[in-house]
């Protein structure tokens, strides 16, 4: 059932493996079509994992804006419901992180075991650099702004000893087009990301929970993961050796979250 109807929207989903249930919500811009693809990591492979399109990107529905993180939160909910799962694991990445949050709270019965990872609460916690900001800017201004906010140390002497690294990331992290435009549903996803506050409620987050965090990252630095992992009752925080995208950087961090999620399911 690669769409389904949820939250009276279409969504893209895709099913992979077989196991305990993960649903797997992704950042900022995600399509599925886009490689690679971090799910899809052997450290997943003991799941049956379910991944989506979030409203007004991929292959998913443009319903008209504004959005708010509750109209993500209700997606991820109602895709629950339309393919029968009661509960699950959730991973949530980056603006994903925000939706689980979200998801959470308003569906604490939905989601046994969390992880939040390179992700703010907002508010008091400390948001994630407002990326709408560089929407502005042009491809030449915002780019080396964009490479020191997915690592700290990729600086512009890091930059010049690594062009083959430049080369490979400068188009994945782009949140233009290729025809050097803004998707309107992306600017909509931005528009929600900006409003994102969780601290107040970080409370009545009670399942198990895992907050992780790269210890270089310029777009959900550290002290944000820390407010998190203080204010979710039931959390511990693991730091990794990378920036925005440590899952990538570190071989530790994904065979990390794989076994906090599977520690519930083998009690």
């Amino acid at each position: 059932m690669p769409f389904v109807h949820a939250n009276e929207i279409e969504l893209y989903c895709e099913f992979a493996g077989a196991g305990d249930r993960l649903l797997f919500i992704s950042g900022t811009g995600s399509d599925l079509r886009q490689q690679p693809r971090v799910a899809d990591s052997d450290a997943f492979s003991d799941f049956e994992l379910l991944q989506y399109d979030q409203r007004g990107l991929g292959r998913s529905a443009t319903p008209p804006g504004p959005y708010t993180m509750a109209d993500y939160a209700e997606d991820a909910a109602g895709l629950l419901d339309t393919v029968g799962w009661d509960d699950c694991v959730v991973a949530g990445v980056s603006f994903g992180g925000m939706v689980a949050q979200e998801l959470t709270i308003r569906h604490p019965a939905r989601v046994r075991r969390l992880v939040l990872a390179c992700t703010s609460s907002g508010g008091a916690g400390g948001s994630s650099y407002p990326l709408h900001e560089l929407v502005e800017l042009s491809p030449e201004e915002s780019l080396p702004k964009r490479f020191e906010l997915i690592d700290t140390r990729w600086d512009a002497a890091w930059r010049e000893a690594n062009p083959d690294m430049v080369k490979l990331l400068r188009d994945r992290f782009d949140l233009r087009g290729a025809d050097g435009e803004v998707d309107p549903g992306l600017v909509l996803q931005l528009e929600a990301r900006s409003h994102h506050d969780t601290a107040a409620r970080l409370g009545q987050i009670q399942c198990p929970t895992l907050v992780c965090a790269g210890r270089y990252d310029g777009i959900a630095p550290l002290s944000n993961s820390e407010f998190l992992a203080r204010g979710i009752p039931n959390a511990r925080l693991e730091v990794f050796d990378g920036g925005h995208a440590f899952f990538m950087q570190d071989p530790s961090a994904l065979p990390a979250m794989r076994d906090f999620l599977l520690e519930g399911h083998a009690a």
